[in-house]
């Protein structure tokens, strides 16, 4: 395919009301360019050019996607835009496609649409148009009487009766690329805005002959674009149910689509059941048959088959088959959970290795530790991993049980089978099959109380 695409990304975004660049601001997980580049990637174009200025680095940064970069220094309109790009284009011949780096819902099949009709009718240019109820802010497309467009007005410029029509411009265009660059030479920059608008060169091809044709969209909410926060909330939502509508149609149960939150490249396994309140992000990847929430927080994490997360939170780390999690824990980044391990209520696990069958019932801190198979920990137990200068490693060997309250300072190992006695502080290694013992030797003071109450009740002390 003969065609090369320009993504316009280099707008501040005033709107947004925000210090970071618009195209970044992420819908279900990611920047929304990317779900733009994407999309055009799909279509099997032959060069792809993303347009940057404000913030440039920062763009550029977050986008791993092998594209070229324009840059456009002052931001003059997107007709100044498309002419960064001269120079990349000066010996391509073909189509080219035009879009923004702010409608992250448009779809690979709309833009093949278009590009077809371009070639099929060698059209000088196609402009994907849609009808929506209020076309507030958006360019309105005025059409001949053989239902070709003869310009596109922006809001700013449009008098009352222009303002009536309902038929918008996406922003979206392809265009032959000779005639193109020939007829941005002719754009001036009278306006109200003072910029170089790209619709403008639409009225430029019809008055020097040139036929422009449209393709109008049928559903309004693919053309979307994301211009202030209110919106980004809606694309959010838009995305977030066609993913779980995915999911649904793969076998996945989604007890409540309304208050579930999938990222765009999550994978879930059929028969997974998950309650309402979960959020999973980036990167996740989960079994079959799991049980995940209510209220529960995954991120890039990977879990197993049969494993129940409740009321918990998990980031970066993987859980294996069958281990139960929660409520409440939480489990930070770079655990490896095994098999069948049970990890109870108010357990955090940072930075270690849980070995098959361990289980941490409750009320523990784990961390920078490796434990090993069926260990069993106590109530209470507090793995002490930082000296105030550096974290330190804590081993515990297969089969240990760890008593309630007891407090394991790092660096520190304890074999296998070894018993910890409840309440002990261990600064020792303890051998295998030791039982370690470390703590005040208890003393019981005879008739001390009713001592005590007659000094009290004299005025004296103890």
């Amino acid at each position: 395919m003969n065609t090369a695409a320009i993504i316009l990304a280099a707008g501040e975004g005033k709107r947004m009301k925000s210090k970071y660049p618009k195209v970044l601001h992420k819908i279900c997980g990611k920047p929304m360019i990317h779900y733009v580049i994407n999309c055009v990637r799909e279509t099997g174009v032959s060069k792809l050019f993303v347009v940057v200025g404000h913030k440039s680095e920062d763009v550029m940064e977050n986008i791993d996607e092998s594209v070229q970069f324009v840059n456009q220094e002052q931001q003059l309109g997107t007709g100044h835009a498309v002419m960064q790009a001269r120079e990349a284009l000066r010996d391509f011949d073909g189509s080219v496609l035009i879009l923004c780096g702010d409608t992250p819902l448009i779809t690979s099949d709309t833009i093949e649409t278009i590009i077809k009709a371009q070639k099929e009718r060698d059209l000088a240019c196609v402009v994907l148009t849609t009808e929506i109820d209020d076309p507030t802010g958006y360019g309105r497309v005025i059409r001949d009487t053989n239902g070709n467009i003869e310009r596109i007005v922006e809001e700013k410029d449009a008098v009352p009766a222009e303002k009536e029509i309902t038929e918008i411009n996406s922003g979206i265009y392809v265009f032959d690329s000779r005639l193109l660059f020939e007829s941005l030479d002719k754009l001036s920059c009278n306006n109200v805005q003072g910029e170089y608008y790209l619709t403008d060169v639409i009225e430029i091809l019809r008055v020097s002959g040139h036929t422009v044709g449209a393709v109008k969209a049928a559903d309004p909410k693919e053309l979307m674009g994301v211009n202030n926060k209110k919106e980004l909330a809606e694309a959010n939502r838009i995305m977030r149910s066609k993913i779980l509508d995915k999911m649904m149609l793969e076998g996945v149960t989604i007890i409540d689509p309304d208050k579930t939150y999938l990222d765009k490249d999550v994978v879930i396994g059929k028969d997974t059941i998950i309650y309402p309140g979960c959020f999973i992000e980036e990167g996740s990847i989960i079994g079959e048959d799991c049980i995940i929430g209510p209220n529960t927080k995954i991120t890039n994490s990977k879990i197993g088959n049969r494993v129940v997360v409740e009321y918990s939170v998990v980031r970066e780390s993987t859980i294996e088959d069958g281990a139960v999690v929660g409520p409440f824990a939480n489990i930070r980044a770079g655990c490896i959970i095994g098999k069948g391990v049970k990890i109870g209520d108010f357990v955090e696990v940072k930075n270690s290795k849980i070995g098959h069958g361990a289980k941490l019932p409750h009320l523990s801190y784990i961390g920078d530790a490796e434990i090993g198979n069926k260990v069993n920990l106590g109530a209470g137990v507090i793995i002490v991993n930082y000296d105030g200068f550096k974290k330190h490693l804590t081993k515990i060997g297969d089969n240990s049980f760890i008593g309630c309250n007891s407090n394991l300072v790092s660096p520190i190992e304890i074999g296998n089978d070894a018993y910890i006695a409840a309440g002990s502080t261990i600064t020792s290694d303890v051998p295998e099959k030791a039982l370690s013992i470390a703590r005040s030797k208890q003393v019981n003071k005879l008739d001390w109380v009713t001592r005590f109450r007659q000094k009290k009740q004299s005025g004296g002390g103890e």
